[in-house]
């Protein structure tokens, strides 16, 4: 008994490819090479870009070098051969009536089947040559296709003319697969499948005030306007329209979260009474910035209010963040909690463990450390009877840290933590209030995506008594002249910084690393004394070789870019980097804040030799400014945003079509439109109890 034929379901978006007719097994293999895989894939796989091929230009108004669409008469066509290389090149001759195109395609005899003289054809492509008017395999049409459009000539005419005569899409590919291929399957989907897309967030998007964006097309009109539009206009008014659509799902998870945050917990009261805070603003000898004040009255509020805190701190370069975040764990301690406050290397760490002891320790606080190789339990408590600080890398994560009452969380350059690992510390509290910080300034799209459930604070300016830094561009030419400027530096009594990208050799002969300049650069400065530091060293090894350059038992540190967060040395004048090129834009800039943290005037040499283009605008960049945030965005425009979070955020690196660079105002307005759709809901919920 035969079995009863398989009944093929019905198609979704996550539905192979192969549900598109003409799409066998070998086009489903190219097609998964650039990632299509489902019909879904295929509907979103937005063109690269697009060609208006409406118009026609005549023969005798070529120019070479220029894609164009040419109408005429096949006048004369045929195949020749080249007996000694064994190839051969098929060509029409295109009149229009001014003059003769002359259409070639190499090693395509078979092409002779086509064509016949007489057929009237459009052709396009890029003009390779005008002695004579020549162009190398372009695409074509014969005329009767287009006609049969315009008359009402059906599927079969339209599915024929989809190349000219029209706006034409123009996909990514891939080896062996044509781009006729590729825009005859997006054309075939969008035909059979395109009801497949799902509106998203309907209720919200209805919600869109008037006079903040244009007409939205419909979904279903955007998907058709972004492969097969009637007007170039149009493209960019459907990419919007998706944008909008992946903004407002990202923007109601964030706003949800923090939602779900103020409507399940109440905040631990940490609101502080002063009797902790006077004594330590009186013993610090200096008087907080305008900014620092006005961060610490949002940060009290905070702290003392029904909700638990989530607050992102940021502050460029020596704007005083940590005694901000002494401040805040201030008030949680006077209110009888813990703080725990996290950083990302184990130098960061014990360098704030040091200034939050040498400003809590008159006031009876005792702070610990807690690291992956220093653990000060043995010589102060890890828990006390009374509130404490616990500061510390990634090992405040383990499950052997638990202190008994978590009232703050500080997490120190916040960039360098997955929200996970964020969210696995602030589990260890009945939800801590939660302040982030990070010196490198975060650009407002990036920072309305990765943090858009956190409240934002933002510490403009530096605090008095810091130095100018002069930024200076050289090449190894001048290295010479450099090495002498930084002796006279030494002997003022100042400390010199000279970081490479690598430790060790590579192969790459024009990139320097630590281990092969050390000796080097301890011989040129004799009898100064010259120490390296980089990641292969022990913590202990780490924390010694810093101790010695903070009290001046050595002046000049040979490092790689391990000193770039939280280094604070205030004798420290000249930070010199060689191969510049090789680091980041908010690399350089946080290098280079590393020193003007004293009186003294400071200075960045940036030595490059031949730098990338990107390379040289970086640098460029940073030479002409010391606003971190203008550099933040500099940087977004010139990486991207994928590259600058890397993975560890989650939101960005999934956007098919919002463009964090372009559309902030765009991101702006669904945050909005979200935050009031959400408070509408609750609304509706609290008079219908």
């Amino acid at each position: 008994m035969s079995e009863a034929p398989k009944t093929l379901s019905l198609p979704t978006l996550d539905s192979p490819v192969s549900r598109v007719s003409g799409v066998g097994p070998a086009r489903e293999r190219l097609l998964e090479r650039l990632g299509l895989r489902t019909l879904g894939d295929l509907l979103l796989d937005a063109p690269r870009r697009h060609e208006d091929r409406r118009s026609f230009c005549k023969v005798r108004e070529l120019e070479e070098g220029v894609r164009v669409a040419v109408l005429g008469r096949i006048v004369a066509a045929g195949v020749k051969k080249f007996r000694q290389s064994g190839k051969s090149v098929y060509e029409f001759i295109l009149e229009d009536g001014t003059a003769r195109l002359h259409c070639r395609w190499w090693n395509m005899p078979h092409l002779e089947r086509l064509f016949s003289v007489g057929d009237e054809m459009v052709v396009y492509g890029k003009i390779k040559s005008l002695q004579p008017a020549t162009m190398d395999h372009p695409e074509t049409e014969r005329l009767s296709s287009l006609s049969e459009v315009e008359s009402g000539g059906g599927i079969e005419a339209e599915e024929q003319s989809i190349h000219v005569g029209r706006i034409v899409p123009v996909y990514s590919l891939t080896e062996g697969l044509g781009q006729r291929t590729r825009r005859w399957i997006a054309w075939s989907v969008l035909r059979q499948w395109g009801d497949l897309l799902p509106v998203p967030s309907p209720d919200l998007v209805a919600t869109l005030p008037e006079g903040l964006a244009p007409p939205w097309p419909s979904r279903a009109k955007a998907l058709v306007d972004l492969h097969f539009p009637n007007q170039m206009g149009d493209v960019e008014l459907a990419r919007q329209r998706f944008a909008l659509d992946e903004f407002i799902e990202l923007q109601r998870v964030l706003q949800r979260r923090r939602q779900n945050l103020e409507r399940n917990t109440k905040a631990l009261p940490c609101g502080g009474d002063n009797r902790l805070m006077r004594p330590f603003l009186a013993s610090l000898g200096f008087q907080p910035t305008a900014a620092q004040q006005r961060v610490l009255r949002e940060i009290r509020r905070d702290m003392g209010g029904e909700v638990p805190m989530r607050r992102l701190l940021q502050g460029d370069v020596g704007a005083g963040k940590t005694f901000v975040a002494a401040s805040a764990a201030l008030m949680a301690l006077e209110s009888g909690y813990h703080v725990a406050v996290m950083a990302p290397t184990e130098i960061l760490a014990g360098q704030l463990h040091r200034v939050f002891e040498r400003w809590f320790g008159p006031l009876g606080i005792e702070v610990a450390i807690r690291t992956g190789s220093i653990r000060s339990s043995g010589l102060v408590p890890l828990f006390s009877n009374g509130p404490q600080v616990t500061v510390g890398t990634h090992a405040l994560i383990e499950d052997s840290f638990a202190p008994e009452r978590l009232g703050l969380v500080v997490i120190d350059e916040q960039h360098r933590f997955g929200v996970s690992q964020r969210e696995k510390l602030l589990k260890k509290g009945h939800y801590p209030h939660l302040l982030v910080m990070t010196a490198t300034p975060i650009p407002r799209t990036l920072g309305l995506t990765l943090y858009g459930d956190l409240d934002v604070s933002i510490l403009d300016g530096k605090p008095p008594g810091r130095s100018r830094i002069r930024t200076h561009l050289r090449t190894p030419e001048a290295l010479p002249k450099i090495w002498e400027f930084v002796r006279r530096e030494i002997a003022l009594g100042h400390r010199v910084y000279v970081v490479y990208p690598r430790v060790s050799d590579s192969g790459e002969e024009d990139i320097k690393s630590v281990e092969t300049a050390h000796p080097r650069i301890a011989q040129a400065l004799q009898p100064f004394r010259v120490a390296s530091l980089h990641g292969r060293m022990t913590g202990e090894e780490k924390q010694s070789t810093m101790d010695d350059f903070r009290s001046g038992v050595v002046q000049v540190l040979v490092a790689t870019s391990l000193i770039e967060v939280g280094v604070d040395v205030p004798e420290a004048t000249v930070m010199l980097i060689e191969n510049a090129g090789q680091f980041g834009l908010a690399q350089l800039h946080q290098l280079r804040g590393r020193i003007g943290r004293g009186t003294a005037e400071s200075h960045c040499i940036l030595v490059s030799g031949e730098a990338t283009e990107i390379g040289q605008k970086r640098l460029e960049i940073l030479a002409g400014t010391e606003d971190g945030f203008a550099l933040a965005e500099a940087d977004l425009k010139l990486r991207g945003p994928g590259e600058l979070v890397g993975q560890a955020q989650s939101g960005v690196s999934g956007l098919r079509f919002g463009d964090l660079i372009e559309d902030g105002d765009l991101l702006v307005q669904a945050r909005d439109v979200v935050r009031s759709y959400l408070a509408s809901v609750e609304k509706q919920k609290l008079d219908s109890m």
